[in-house]
């Protein structure tokens, strides 16, 4: 007797659950893109108990017959590919066939259905098994109901989370897909309360203020591009607006929202010195191309996706954002006003001339800025807020293959004409200006001088400017580290670090660039040695930017430094003839306004 026999339908039916149906938004994400799919232009989901007790999706779209709702619970139905070409071809959101069988065989499903033309089909499901069909109302569009999700599975309930964490599954998966839909009135609510509604007018922004507040999205700034293979387009939020997680980073492929890390990490370099360590911007990223240039049948779910000709894809991403937020980052936008009296520092100088050296405290340079900067505006528990509200472009001019990012990039970010008043904590400069007064972190400030001096060394070692030393370096490793590092001798050589083999897992050190920071060699060298065992591939530039950023945080000034007025007003120059002068190369605001409406306002000269 053979060993081998085919499954029967039923079981290969929940093997093939266990896949797509992990957890209640799992059935919501099948059901909703079937609804999209059909052409729906409302959808509405009601949820009992986050779903575990009822999930019910009601669309208007083009609904089914008898025949076809009756089909569309066996396995590998479909109405979306119909040959081998299509599955080469997708445009719609599901194709393989197995989303309504793998859930019905775990749950209780009613379903009413028609297209408006013929009597409606009512449907009854349990487990998988049609218990009876009889003619429902004629209304156009699809209602379906799943009960009891996961009855017949006990074991799948033990590892669902809490109410209220699979709820949030759920919410972000309907906001992601309002976002790829804006034309579609989304509706989402929870034991009878609406959590989420949209108005389907196709207004993105709108939607992004639905999701993210109105606030958020006044702060969010359009970008667009397009290239032969693809076109990109969708809103990202100023550098003031940050989260501490990827999670708020929204990338859909033709409509569909997928996962996909190397886009990812294309935005999160697009923000690169622009934002705090850690932090990451709110995106929504849109990508129309051919589907012969995408592979969506990689797994069940369909969240992951291939892309043809990937690096080009990620490289305009990374340039257009980051053209578009180089180009946002400027100090606050001056309103006419009647004219004020011009500053007039030397009074105020001649002050602290007077008394600078009886009030100077002791100076202590151990302390470093990494502290938070008190700001004119209260912090929320995500938002970073540095003050002053940069001015936003609503509608920034599309990029298309004839204007060249990188262009933009390179261009000088304004900065105000300021006078120094003074310090503050020996950490601050005041400054003010015609519009108001302005506080810089003395650190931050030439932080991102020197880094910008660094970047262009680094960039270009000579050998004349190497310096012997007079007891070489020496660094130990182990053995698989070292065969790392001996792969990237040369990609070491060229940011200045020279390292020669010192026996089996071993480097010495004999010389390096004359204006390595003095006192710092040995931690920079090993800083960047680091960086090469960290990632897997060693990126020159990224390596560089490494060593620039190391060398300029070493050099630059630290809390409670005591400047004279001359230093003061040499740091403020040499910032202004900074390139990016608004933030230092770790993403921290260099530079907070207060204007002068909001001081007047504080004193209650303005209401």
């Amino acid at each position: 007797m053979g060993k081998i026999v085919v499954m029967e339908e039923l079981l290969s039916n929940k093997i093939a659950a266990g896949e797509v149906v992990e957890r209640p938004a799992s059935v919501v994400k099948e059901l909703v893109e079937n609804a999209i799919d059909a052409e729906s232009t409302s959808i509405e989901i009601m949820l009992q108990e986050a779903g575990l007790a009822e999930i019910q999706v009601t669309d208007n779209g083009k609904g089914m017959d008898e025949e076809d709702a009756l089909r569309s619970f066996s396995r590998h139905a479909t109405s979306k590919i119909m040959t081998e070409h299509d599955l080469f071809r997708i445009r719609t959101l599901g194709f393989r066939g197995e989303a309504l069988a793998s859930i019905a065989s775990v749950s209780k499903i009613l379903l009413w259905t028609s297209n408006g033309e013929n009597i409606g089909t009512k449907v009854e499901l349990e487990g998988g098994k049609i218990q009876s069909c009889t003619p429902a109302p004629i209304r156009r569009g699809t209602d379906i109901v799943v009960k009891q999700l996961f009855f017949n599975t006990p074991a799948r309930l033990k590892y669902l989370k809490t109410i209220q964490t699979e709820l949030g599954h759920t919410i972000d998966l309907i906001n992601r897909l309002a976002l790829s839909f804006p034309k579609i009135a989304f509706k989402l609510s929870h034991n009878d309360q609406t959590i989420l509604q949209t108005s389907g007018r196709g207004d993105l922004r709108q939607v992004l203020a639905s999701i993210y507040g109105v606030s958020n999205a006044r702060k969010m700034i359009k970008f667009e591009a397009e290239s032969s293979d693809f076109k990109i387009y969708g809103y990202g939020t100023l550098p003031e607006i940050t989260r501490a997680s990827k999670n708020y980073m929204t990338i859909l492929v033709n409509g569909r929202w997928v996962k996909h890390y190397g886009l990812n990490n294309a935005i999160v370099e697009a923000y690169h010195t622009l934002l705090p360590i850690g932090r990451y911007p709110i995106v929504v990223l849109n990508i129309e191309t051919d589907p012969m240039l995408t592979d969506v049948n990689v797994h069940p779910a369909k969240h992951q996706v291939r892309l043809s000709k990937e690096k080009e894809l990620m490289e305009l991403v990374k340039k257009t954002i980051r053209s578009v937020m180089h180009r946002s980052q400027q100090p606050p936008e001056i309103k006419e006003k009647p004219v004020r009296p011009k500053p007039q520092p030397s009074y105020q100088f001649d002050f602290f001339k007077q008394t600078y050296e009886s009030v100077k405290p002791p100076q202590n340079e151990e302390q470093d800025t990494t502290t938070p900067i008190a700001t004119s505006t209260p912090l929320g528990p995500e938002d970073t807020n540095w003050g002053g509200t940069p001015k936003v472009y609503e509608e920034s001019s599309p990029l298309t293959e004839e204007v060249y990012p990188e262009e933009i990039i390179e261009q000088k970010e304004p900065f105000p004409d300021l006078h120094v008043v003074g310090q503050i904590h020996g950490t601050y400069i005041v400054a003010q200006s015609e519009d108001g007064f302005y506080l810089i972190d003395q650190h931050a400030a030439q932080e991102r001088v020197k880094y910008e001096y660094y970047k262009e060394k680094v960039g270009e070692v000579d050998a004349t400017e190497r310096q012997a030393l007079l007891l070489p370096l020496t660094f130990h490793y182990s053995l698989d580290e070292s065969y790392r590092i001996k792969e990237s001798l040369e990609e070491l050589h060229k940011v200045g670090i020279f390292l020669e083999e010192f026996g089996s897992s071993s480097f010495v050190v004999r010389d390096h660039p004359a204006w390595f920071p003095k006192g710092h060699e040995t931690k920079i060298i090993e800083g960047l040695i680091e960086q090469v065992l960290t990632n897997r591939k060693t990126d020159i530039k990224k390596l560089r930017e490494e060593a620039a950023i190391m060398m300029s945080c070493k050099l630059s000034i630290k809390a409670n430094h005591y400047l004279t007025l001359h230093d003061m007003e040499q740091l403020l120059v040499s910032l202004k003839n900074a390139k990016h002068p608004l933030t230092c190369p770790h993403g921290r605001p260099v530079i907070v306004h207060f204007s002068t409406y909001e001081i007047e306002k504080m004193f209650k000269r303005v209401m």
